[in-house]
């Protein structure tokens, strides 16, 4: 196993108050390998686009995803070069990738009309 490299209480609690939240943490999970957009994330979860917008605020200000722009749309990514990135990677291996949840929101993860 990787051995995790030392950080301190206060970077730690920063990555961890980031992904406290069940849909931040999910987010979290589906762009560990995919690139989505916010118009995505808002089919995916059901949510308003104000609402995955602050979501992903979050996340951005702990500098665990990355933002591309094309055009008017904003697309997110995992950081893998935040100093959280070994420490989120072990944390979202131990969610299952049967998780009912997780399932469905992967069944919703197709391109939408906006992108």
């Amino acid at each position: 196993m990787e051995t995790l490299t030392k950080q301190t209480a206060a970077d730690v609690t920063v990555c961890l108050k980031a992904v406290s939240d069940p849909t931040r943490l999910l987010m979290m999970k589906l762009v560990e390998a995919n690139e989505l957009c916010v118009c995505q994330f808002v089919e995916m979860f059901d949510m308003s686009q104000p609402a995955i917008s602050q979501h992903l605020r979050k996340l951005k200000h702990a500098g665990l995803v990355k933002e591309s722009r094309r055009g008017q749309w904003r697309f997110y990514s995992m950081n893998q070069e935040s100093i959280h990135a070994p420490l989120l990677q072990n944390i979202l291996s131990h969610i299952e990738d049967t998780d009912s949840q997780l399932l469905a929101l992967r069944a919703k993860e197709a391109p939408v009309d906006c992108c």
